[in-house]
């Protein structure tokens, strides 16, 4: 029973997590918003897991190195759009 209350919040804000990233596909600024939410659910899945099995909390370090590095690139992805083009509209940018 603990264990589903464990599990069952992170489960339920990472599925709300997705329904955003996959609605909200106007600007780029709410997917990068919501990949952020995504990846701190994660964590907190990944610190819930590490915790329950009494493993050391260095791998949780790890992801949230590389959880920065992509919250950098995803921000300098967004200003090098928005100097380009100005906005931050998918629908003036084009891939060809």
């Amino acid at each position: 029973m603990i264990m589903i209350l464990y599990w069952s919040l992170p489960m339920i804000l990472f599925i709300l997590g997705l329904f955003c990233f996959v609605s909200n596909r106007k600007h780029l600024l709410s997917m990068l918003l919501s990949l952020e939410f995504i990846v701190l659910i994660l964590f907190f899945m990944l610190f819930i897991y590490l915790n329950m099995l009494n493993y050391e909390n260095y791998f949780s370090m790890m992801f949230l190195t590389f959880s920065v590095c992509e919250g950098a690139l995803g921000l300098s992805i967004l200003v090098s759009m928005i100097r380009t083009h100005g906005n931050d509209y998918f629908q003036s940018f084009s891939i060809m």
